[in-house]
């Protein structure tokens, strides 16, 4: 099994920066897909970047593609998620997870079995 704890979350003014951490214990990542998605009040819960373990691949949202980055170090079997010029409109709960097999699509949380407690981003102006 896979347990996932996020951790970087917090208040920040708009067009700043914010790095969040999952770091990942239980076994090794190196045929997962790790994941990012948030959700704010009101809205649904919609999919922000992953990254496949063993191979590198990213995937971005549209809304953040240029200003987010995703990547994992793994000898510390963590994925990372660097947010810059962040929008008042990127405040919400972001939660981390993980996924062997995506049969429903990489940007689709039915995909992933495996999730953090997620953790608060705030966006002030």
């Amino acid at each position: 099994q896979v347990q996932l704890v996020e951790s970087g979350g917090g208040l920040v003014q708009a067009g700043g920066s914010l790095r969040l951490s999952c770091a990942a214990s239980g076994r090794t990542l190196r045929n997962y897909v790790m994941g990012w998605f948030r959700q704010a009040p009101g809205k649904e819960r919609e999919f922000v970047a992953a990254i496949s373990w063993s191979y590198d691949n990213l995937y971005y949202s549209d809304s953040v593609k240029g200003r987010f980055t995703i990547s994992r170090v793994t000898a510390k079997n963590t994925v990372y998620l660097q947010m810059n010029s962040l929008k008042v409109d990127d405040s919400a709960v972001y939660s981390c997870a993980a996924a062997l097999g995506l049969p429903f699509g990489v940007p689709n949380i039915k995909s992933y079995p495996y999730w953090g407690q997620g953790t608060q981003v705030t966006v002030s102006s």
